[in-house]
């Protein structure tokens, strides 16, 4: 700008200035959530001369970028700039200039006037504008710190002029550069993008504001896409691309997508069916770590959703029954089971009927294996225990690794071959955590059912034929067994191998079982040497204390206990319950972790809060503390508070279970190290729970080491007593605590310290592989038995004292 062209701009800047402080002044005795615009004293300034408003919003403008105390005028230089007033580029470019000189404040309000102005000026009046203002609308759609709205309102409007000054087809403002994927799709499908009637197509698309689209928008869609003779494929290969771009989108995009999937469903073939299961999976996937917990496009996921659920064929219940267990966004997760019980309504299905028919066998053979020719090789993609893996051979010859003519020459299929072993992972590990919580339900399956979903489908079959289940011709009268195959297809076999009679099958649980039946399924799991996927002979019980019904609505069993936060966090989101970070922010200093039990009738809780740093300069939570746990009984869409006496045997004792788990493994006392600390605020209570009476798990791990520990070669060396392992060493003798680890040396009760690096129980079969502390136990044993053979310093050092 010439020094002109900036007097003439600030031509009567002033005395407009004033006009519009003294009219603000006035206004300022209303609430904050009045808008300006509206209180009565604003209607004088609607008929102030165009000149004397332009001057108004100038003045306005300046305010909202350079005052050191901003306030939101966005509402206020808006309605100054509206109607027809004779902007020109000068004022522009002083609005730009004005912004570059001042500071970016969240509320926007810097960006409203050149936007306006932006988008009124004629093309010719821009031309020259066209790479400053294409820069601006860049950084715009990167700048997190301003509001949604304003943020948006801008680019659009910047966005609009540009296009008309260069005459772009496609508008600036959709798919714009603020992700990876808008200079993706512009760049592959920019013939389909620019073809006649899908700008406008797109333009309204990115126009839906809610999850689901009201009727005169999706009459407007229809219009579009039938007036659009490439409406129809531009819908498709939009999301095609993102189906396989499988990365996180900006909002703006999510917005555009969300509008793209309600004009998919228009379509009722299984095509768009398919493709709208893909983009649902792909929209919901959690982003990366730097994100965790959001997912890649969640307003495009809820949409698509919902839209799933309505949709006929296998894809639907597949996708979202999958989503169901791998999502841990609140708000996506409480969508996924609003469509899943919808999706089974329509089909006559419960809700675990969907969960059980969904589960995808990959194209997999009833024995978990699909071979494919890769050239000259066979490849095997086949569950190996619980885990997929993939295997090549020639001429039926084994070959280690993959061959490196096929990664020369069949590098696709090999690519397809390694995302396949993917899937199937994802796969099994959520079939493991719903074959799991089957444990808290009272279910039961036909025969026929139980065989095919349980048994012969090639993912779920790596669990269920290894656990015990139960038979019974009259519902009353149950017969416990494992799975066999005889001549005539599956049966179920007691301990003596004998079949067991029954059309009815369901999960055994020790909580339905007699202490005997317990300890001989034990025995015989030990003995057969048969490694369940999750601990269900030696599972631990919780049974009702009369402390827990005399408080009668909460059980305080596991409050006051001290856990390292992060860990412990971890463990709760991985055991399925979700739960608010405990932080120095207000509503952060206590949370409330929950999960559904019982087939999703029944809903725990379990408190917590934050335990404050002893440094008041540190803000991250490094312990928290241990409260009450509750129980909610599911009543239509909410959850009533139901006393603990009420709670069935089974989701009682599995929650009390997870809750018991993120004690004992996360608890400061289970921390070798912790002796070493010095930190007395929580001494008493790291020695009072070292040494503490046995919790439920501790007690089942205790059974599970007395009938392991003869099997080895210390037997000798070993016994147990009531809450320890004692260990004779060739220096020294110790004991070992079932429930912590902690190890104490005799006779003085001197504390040892070991911090265990790996597993080292060798070849010692285990029953289950879900207690870690059951493994550091044996491999401290171990060590300790032979402690004339250690050669740590550290740990010589503390045998000296």
């Amino acid at each position: 700008m010439t020094d002109a062209d900036r007097r003439r701009v600030e031509l009567g800047l002033a005395e407009a200035d004033a006009r519009i402080r003294a009219v603000l002044h006035a206004a300022s005795s209303y609430h904050w959530r009045f808008s300006v615009t509206n209180v009565p004293e604003w209607s004088a300034v609607e008929t102030w001369p165009v000149e004397l408003r332009r001057s108004a919003a100038l003045a306005m403008h300046l305010e909202s970028a350079t005052s050191s105390t901003p306030t939101a005028l966005n509402d206020v230089v808006r309605s100054l700039a509206d109607g027809d007033l004779p902007w020109t580029r000068e004022d522009l470019v002083w609005c730009l200039e004005v912004c570059a000189r001042g500071e970016s404040y969240d509320n926007g309000a810097h960006l409203e006037l050149p936007a306006v102005v932006a988008a009124r000026l004629a093309p010719a009046e821009l031309a020259d504008l066209v790479p400053a203002l294409d820069a601006l609308v860049s950084e715009l759609v990167g700048d997190h710190f301003v509001a949604a709205e304003p943020r948006r309102r801008a680019v659009l409007m910047i966005g609009a002029g540009l296009d008309r000054a260069t005459g772009r087809s496609v508008p600036s403002w959709l798919l714009h550069d603020g992700d990876g994927f808008g200079p993706l799709a512009r760049a592959e499908l920019g013939v389909v993008l620019a073809a006649p009637g899908v700008p406008e197509l797109l333009a309204h698309c990115a126009s839906l504001e809610k999850p689901t689209a009201p009727a005169k928008w999706q009459r407007r869609v229809d219009d579009l896409l039938a007036t659009a003779p490439d409406g129809t494929a531009a819908v498709q290969s939009i999301l095609e691309a993102f189906a396989a771009y499988g990365l996180p989108l900006h909002d703006d995009t999510d917005r555009l997508l969300r509008g793209l999937v309600w004009a998919l469903s228009r379509q009722p073939d299984e095509r768009a069916t398919d493709l709208l299961a893909r983009v649902t999976a792909t929209a919901a996937a959690a982003a990366p770590r730097q994100s965790p917990g959001f997912p890649h496009a969640q307003k495009t996921a809820v949409a698509a959703i919902q839209l799933l659920a309505g949709r006929d064929g296998e894809a639907p219940v597949r996708t979202l029954a999958r989503l169901a267990v791998t999502v841990r966004n609140k708000a996506v997760q409480s969508r996924v089971q609003t469509a899943l019980a919808s999706l089974g309504a329509l089909r006559g299905w419960s809700l675990n009927e969907v969960m059980e028919l969904a589960v995808d066998d990959h194209g997999l053979t009833p024995d978990g294996r699909l071979c494919t020719a890769v050239g000259p090789y066979e490849a095997a993609v086949e569950v190996i225990g619980e885990k997929a893996r993939l295997t090549f051979s020639r001429d039926a010859v084994p070959l280690k690794g993959v061959p490196a003519a096929v990664k020369q020459a069949y590098g696709g299929e090999l690519r397809q071959l390694r995302d396949l072993v993917k899937s199937v992972g994802a796969t099994l590990s959520g079939e493991r955590q719903r074959v799991e919580g089957l444990l808290s339900e009272e279910r039961t399956w036909s025969y026929s059912d139980w065989s095919a979903r349980y048994l012969e489908h090639p993912i779920t079959a790596t669990y269920g034929r290894r656990l015990v289940w139960e038979t019974s011709s009259d519902g009353h009268r149950w017969t416990a067994g494992l799975p066999r195959r005889d001549s005539d297809g599956w049966t179920i076999a007691d301990r003596e191998g004998r079949a067991a009679p029954g059309d009815q099958v369901r999960l055994w649980h020790p909580v339905r079982a007699t202490t005997d039946e317990v300890l001989a399924w034990r025995e015989h799991v030990l003995a057969t040497g048969l490694t369940q996927p999750f601990k269900q002979a030696f599972r631990e019980v919780y049974l009702l204390t009369p402390a827990e019904e005399r408080t009668h609505t909460y059980s305080n069993r596991f409050a006051a206990h001290i856990l390292r936060y992060r860990q412990a966090n971890a463990l709760v989101r991985a055991r399925g319950w979700q739960a608010g970070y405990l932080g120095t922010w207000d509503g952060g200093y206590e949370s409330e972790a929950t999960k559904p039990f019982g087939g999703g009738m029944w809903r725990a809780s379990f408190h917590h809060q934050l335990v404050a740093n002893t440094d008041e300069r540190r803000y991250d939570v490094e312990f928290c503390s241990t409260d009450q746990v509750r129980f909610a009984q599911r009543d239509g869409a909410t959850w009533q508070p139901t006393p603990v006496v009420d709670v069935p045997p089974l989701v009682f004792s599995e929650a009390m279970r997870d809750v018991d788990l993120f004690v004992g493994v996360t608890s400061i006392a289970s921390d070798p190290q912790w002796a070493d600390r010095g930190d007395d605020r929580f001494h008493a209570y790291w020695h009072s729970t070292a040494i503490a009476e046995l919790t439920p798990s501790a007690q089942v791990r205790k059974d599970a080491l007395a009938r392991l520990l003869p099997r080895t070669n210390i037997a000798d060396r070993v016994r147990l007593s009531e809450r320890h392992l004692h260990v004779r060493g060739t220096i020294r003798s110790y004991r070992i605590h079932l429930g912590s680890g902690n190890i104490m040396m005799e006779p003085d009760d001197a504390y040892l310290c070991i911090v265990a690096a790996r597993d080292r129980t060798g070849r010692l079969h285990l029953p289950f592989d879900d207690d870690p502390m059951l493994s550091t136990i044996l491999s401290k044993a171990f060590m300790l038995a032979a402690d004339d053979t250690i050669t740590d310093t550290t740990v010589l050092g503390q045998l000296a004292r």
